[in-house]
């Protein structure tokens, strides 16, 4: 199946590590502030899974240089665990403006994510939305949606995937499918298992 979405992927591929590495870092400046130095070194002990750090109620936000918001991410509770270096993101939301504006969001009932974001998990209520866009000079956009319990970003690679069921939105269009595996590079989508498709004719009323 060709892609429907490869505005929103280039854009929220290319925001998304962003937004993470800002929670990441400003963990490690957090952890670096408030740990005491020890007098004498310790002994080695296995690490276990066990947060050395988290997070509360934060929002961290970057802007680019034009002073616009350019990512946010925020979430209710940050846990960052040494043994695997994944943090934990519960109730993770994501907001990302490309240089025209165009808003991207993201959302999840928990959310993990590798040590420089390359790799993002949502996980529960998983949801990626693109706002539609005016027509002015250029095509209008309408409003583009993932849906699913699973979705499986590779930000590097520029993938997304998930072995559960989804949901994907063009506008009036709707497709599910027991599973997704998405390549923004080729802007190839590809739906398994049980795929079904409603497609919406465009209005031609003068």
């Amino acid at each position: 199946m060709k892609p429907l979405l490869p505005a929103l992927w280039d854009r929220f591929l290319l925001s998304l590590p962003v937004a993470l590495m800002s929670v990441l870092a400003l963990g490690s400046y957090w952890l670096v502030r408030t740990t005491a130095q020890a007098p004498e070194p310790a002994p080695a002990i296995a690490a276990g899974h066990t947060a050395d750090y988290f997070m509360e109620n934060f929002s961290i936000k970057s802007f680019n240089t034009k002073g616009s918001l350019h990512a946010e991410v925020t979430g209710a509770v940050a846990r960052h665990y040494p043994d695997t270096q994944w943090t934990e993101i519960d109730a993770i939301a994501l907001r990302s403006v490309d240089e025209k504006g165009r808003l991207t969001q993201a959302s999840a009932t928990r959310g993990l994510t590798n040590e420089d974001a390359s790799e993002v998990q949502l996980l529960g209520k998983a949801l990626i939305v693109r706002e539609a866009q005016g027509a002015g000079t250029t095509p209008a956009s309408p409003r583009m949606e993932f849906r699913g319990e699973f979705l499986h970003v590779f930000a590097k690679q520029e993938l997304v995937r998930s072995h559960l069921p989804v949901e994907l939105r063009q506008g009036a269009h709707r497709f599910t499918a027991d599973a997704l595996d998405y390549d923004n590079v080729t802007q190839v989508a590809q739906l398994t298992g049980r795929v079904h498709a409603t497609l919406v004719p465009a209005n031609t009323a003068p």
